[in-house]
């Protein structure tokens, strides 16, 4: 029986946030001193690597768990399954819920069961548990997902990806304009028509690259020291995506036995248009071929990065004709990749 997705949902947040409204901000270097460049220049700039004009922050009433909770609804009713035959919910995120003016995360219980219980679901063996493995975080799920049901543990399960980035961002810090919050979640099981999953892989790099993503004070020096903010090595990232990533997804798609030129879209996690740009570029040159065109939906310029919602959100508008010029058909191999926190990195190659 092939293993795949058989529903998808997501939740996009209604708070459009531009890069305008970062005009009044006072960004501040790592030493706490301003910068030279005014404003405009620094988003200019800013626009100009990571291709992000706005991004979406969620309602102050909304944490984490409700969006998750929301797109699982949508991917439960897509999927046309009864929420009671789940076997397993896994959440993948990083901060969990933030209340709106705090940043303290709070994950008891886990932001699975919170799902669960706003699903009122009343199997207790429909096991509930979080994820936490950066960016890569909702791949990872629909990788355990696919193992237990191969395995025979389970039969369908519910992986989400959620996150709220705008409730631990450093105001002081440029990267800030980066984050963005959202959720998708995906219903998978075993079903003849499904798609399938045919290969995946997984990697964790944790000696000099462990501390590329990490939490830290603010760049004010006149904030409070003991509160904490995601902060980044943004160089360094992107030189170890651009080295390993690719890698990965070559070895990914070797071993699904699946040809490059059957490769009909890559679906890779919204962290920088730039970055993103040149791991699929070389990925391609691994197999002395230009990237297509049409290739790489990018969903980045509107939604910004918000962490391990960005692949599943963006799969599900292009896979209910949602995103304009990207389209998925019945039999397409599609392959889904991303990097984050850990340094972790994985992928897997898929057939619609």
């Amino acid at each position: 029986m092939k293993i795949g997705i058989t529903g998808t949902g997501s939740y996009i947040p209604s708070i459009v946030t531009k890069n305008d409204d970062f005009l009044e901000h006072e960004f501040l270097g790592t030493d706490g001193t301003t910068f030279g460049n005014d404003n405009a220049v620094i988003i200019e700039k800013f626009k100009a690597i990571t291709g992000i004009s706005e991004r979406r922050y969620a309602n102050p009433e909304l944490k984490t768990s409700d969006l998750g909770y929301l797109a699982s609804e949508k991917a439960i009713e897509d999927a046309g399954i009864d929420k009671e035959d789940l076997d397993y919910i896994i959440f993948a995120h990083n901060f969990g819920d933030l209340t709106h003016g705090k940043n303290q995360g709070d994950t008891l219980p886990s932001l699975a069961t919170r799902v669960k219980h706003l699903l009122k679901i009343k199997n207790p063996k429909c096991v509930a548990y979080d994820m936490l493995f950066g960016c890569p975080g909702w791949i990872e799920g629909v990788i355990q997902a696919y193992a237990f049901i191969k395995s025979g543990m389970a039969k369908k399960c519910l992986v989400i990806g959620g996150e709220t980035l705008s409730r631990v961002l450093d105001e002081h810090d440029r990267d800030s304009m980066i984050y963005s919050d959202g959720a998708g979640a995906a219903i998978i099981e075993a079903n003849a028509a499904s798609g399938e999953i045919l290969g995946h892989t997984s990697a964790t790099y944790a000696n000099e690259e462990a501390y590329y993503l990490f939490f830290d004070k603010t760049y004010n020096n006149e904030g409070c020291p003991d509160t904490r903010y995601i902060k980044m090595h943004g160089r360094k990232i992107y030189e170890f995506a651009c080295t390993h990533v690719p890698q990965a997804m070559a070895s990914c798609l070797d071993e699904s036995g699946v040809q490059i030129d059957e490769v009909k879209k890559i679906f890779i996690h919204q962290a920088n248009e730039k970055m993103d740009e040149a791991i699929v570029k070389r990925f391609y040159r691994l197999y002395d071929k230009a990237a297509p065109e049409d290739i790489m939906p990018m969903s980045i310029h509107k939604l910004g990065n918000s962490s391990v919602a960005t692949v599943p959100t963006l799969y599900d508008l292009v896979s209910k004709g949602e995103f304009e010029h990207h389209k998925v058909k019945k039999g397409d191999v599609i392959i889904f990749a991303s990097v984050g926190a850990g340094m972790n990195i994985n992928a897997i190659v898929y057939k619609y």
